[in-house]
């Protein structure tokens, strides 16, 4: 009977290509395990205090970097002034993962987060400028992967900023598809050494038309360092000036004043130059995706953390002092509407990621939770910072001093590009590839299947056939008389594991539904948003009242988009999964403004909205400060826009 049902699974599991599956095996399942189980135990503890390195940097560096260029882009392709560059390599901005023995800091991700966070609050050019080499690139590689004597000449140089690093992987044919038709290597012979030689053209590189340290991927041809026929991704790290690199293109992403450029040129690379020499030859996809578990978690949630706080705190005291129709704007119930989308999207930013970077700090690598904070944290803060633009009206989108809502405004799009766009993200990465490696027993089936081994198969299967009859018997029988956000929560959980079983049922055909595993990437990632409020709470850095509502907002969406998928689940099955529909129960507009009201007036909420966010003497931010406590209504200090001469 097993062999029979082995036969018949094998046939409707999708395709795993290579590269699929050193991503299924790269990183750790965390909370995201817990999800697909039905039951989540959120975690006890808090973070740790920051060391004096690090507080000296938050508390010190990163407040005399602002103040001595305030939001000042970092690069201007036709104007390229590299003082600020020159600032931030020489203050050690570039050593926050590298290991003290090299001359690092080796911060903690808190650490990192708070202090990205506290820069791109600012500047977000300084924001990229400071995150992509303390995240996946050459510093990060090469502590990982790369030899003694690669890291004893290139670590202590990276962290004292004599080398400034970037990675190069993008071209004009590979984006999202990383090892799509990615630049090509081959091993040849020239003067009698072995070098590999390689037709570059490289686009989208943060950092490249400033940089002196490239790292580089290329898929390597398996003609001598590879078997043969099996091609593999291999990276490799070059000194600009010992190769003929052509980097003096550089683009201009959204005038967001940050450096970014190309790499071109027909280089032969000697195979010392692979990071972790010859032996790493074709390693380098695993390499690149064991470190993404980590870096995608925490740099660009951090810039999208700091836009949403900025334009959220700015928004409120704005509506505060701002009148119109002889009101405030914050009477207006217009208005009130976007304020209130604002602060409940800043706040689930804020919470996960305080939550994640706690994981991340605790020796976790959560490949499927990095996805989550990249994609909702980048989605949510380009919500805020819409609602924020109109609001803000004519201020917002005339450039001058009191524009605090236009440099997020251009960076927006651009966290939700790169690292792999989110559309990409949430459609095939976050539950399509979260389903095999989350679930607790789906991996090891696969795996069994992979492997023919026709013993763990029939012992995974047991367990999946258990675990499949246990959470179905538990949806149908999950009420919540009380109406309870935690228990609903509870509930839903196990509504989305019980509907992720049904998924599987679909095998190969998981990639062709791509509406639907978005919208179960919705579910998954909003119960790990609702679970980080809890922690959040528990710690008291928001008041029960904001994480209940928050958690009602999120039950509601959780619960529309699982009955969406049920009611287009693409099978007969749907019939069952009807018995298990949850009841849709979304707040009332009294709700929404108590919401904004209780908000508002708490230290403690207001207090976790400010946190990290860098206020300048008489900068807008502060003039916006000074006018709610004097009640300057229309202070045109704050109100007025930039006027220039022509």
């Amino acid at each position: 009977m097993y062999r029979f049902i082995f036969n018949r699974v094998k046939k409707i599991i999708p395709r795993v290509s290579d590269t699929e599956l050193v991503a299924l095996k790269s990183g750790t399942v965390s909370m995201d395990g817990m999800i697909f189980r039905g039951r989540v135990n959120v975690p006890q503890g808090k973070h740790k205090g920051l060391t004096d390195i690090e507080s000296s940097f938050y508390n010190e560096k990163v407040n005399n970097l602002l103040k001595k260029y305030g939001d000042k882009p970092v690069f201007d392709p036709f104007n390229k002034n590299l003082e600020i560059v020159d600032h931030i390599r020489k203050n050690k901005f570039f050593s926050f993962i590298i290991d003290e023995k090299y001359g690092g800091n080796n911060m903690s991700i808190n650490a990192q987060s708070k202090i990205l966070t506290k820069v791109a609050s600012h500047n977000p050019s300084m924001g990229v400028t400071v995150m992509v080499p303390n995240s996946l690139g050459p510093g990060e590689l090469l502590s990982h992967y790369g030899t003694e004597e690669q890291r004893t000449k290139y670590l202590p140089a990276l962290a004292d900023g004599d080398y400034i690093p970037c990675f190069g992987l993008t071209g004009p044919n590979n984006g999202s598809d990383a090892t799509g038709n990615i630049d090509e290597g081959e091993l040849i012979e020239v003067d009698g050494k072995r070098v590999i030689r390689v037709k570059l053209n490289k686009r989208y590189i943060t950092l490249a038309p400033v940089s002196n340290l490239i790292g580089l991927a290329f898929n390597l041809k398996g003609n001598g360092l590879l078997e043969e026929g099996n091609d593999g991704v291999t990276v490799a790290l070059l000194e600009k000036e010992k190769f003929n690199l052509d980097m003096s293109k550089c683009h201009d992403p959204l005038g967001a004043g940050f450096p970014n450029g190309t790499i071109k040129g027909t280089i032969d690379i000697p195979l010392d130059c692979i990071i972790g020499g010859e032996r790493m030859a074709g390693e380098g996809w695993k390499m690149l995706m064991e470190c993404l578990a980590v870096g995608r978690g925490v740099s660009l949630p951090a810039s999208a953390n700091a836009g949403a706080k900025v334009c959220t705190f700015g928004m409120i005291n704005y509506c505060k002092i701002r009148e119109q129709f002889k009101i405030p704007l914050l009477k207006m119930e217009g208005v009130r509407e976007k304020l209130g989308e604002m602060i409940y999207n800043t706040t689930l930013i804020g919470s996960s990621i305080d939550l994640t970077n706690y994981l991340l700090d605790q020796g976790e690598k959560p490949a499927v939770i990095s996805a989550i904070m990249k994609q909702q944290t980048t989605e949510r803060a380009r919500d805020v910072i819409l609602h924020g633009m109109d609001i803000h009206g004519g201020s917002a989108i005339c450039e001058g001093e009191n524009n605090f809502m236009s440099k997020f405004y251009k960076s927006s799009p651009i966290g939700i590009t790169v690292e792999g766009s989110n559309t990409l993200t949430r459609s095939l990465i976050i539950f399509a590839q979260g389903l095999n490696k989350s679930h607790p027993h789906i991996y090891p089936i696969l795996d069994s299947i992979l492997t023919n081994d026709l013993s763990k198969f029939k012992t995974n299967f047991n367990g999946m056939l258990k675990h499949v009859l246990s959470l179905y018997g538990s949806s149908l029988m999950k009420l919540n008389l009380s109406g309870d956000q935690q228990t609903e929560l509870n509930n839903n959980t196990v509504r989305f594991a019980n509907l992720a079983n049904f998924m599987a049922l679909l095998g190969g055909r998981l990639k062709n539904n791509q509406m639907l595993t978005g919208k179960m990437a919705d579910v998954l990632s909003n119960i790990y948003l609702a679970n980080s409020l809890i922690w959040v709470s528990n710690n008291s850095k928001i008041t029960p009242e904001a994480m209940t509502y928050c958690m009602k907002r999120l039950n509601y969406e959780i619960a529309s988009d699982i009955n969406y998928v049920i009611d287009n689940y693409p099978s007969s099955l749907r019939h069952l999964l009807c018995l298990s529909r949850p009841k849709i129960k979304n707040t009332s507009i009294q709700e929404d403004n108590e919401f904004i009201d209780n908000f508002i007036n708490s230290n403690t909420n207001m207090g976790f909205l400010q946190k990290d966010i860098y206020i300048g003497e008489n900068d807008i931010l502060d003039k916006l400060i000074y006018s709610v406590k004097e009640n300057k209504v229309n202070n045109l200090d704050v109100i007025n826009v930039g006027e220039y001469n022509h």
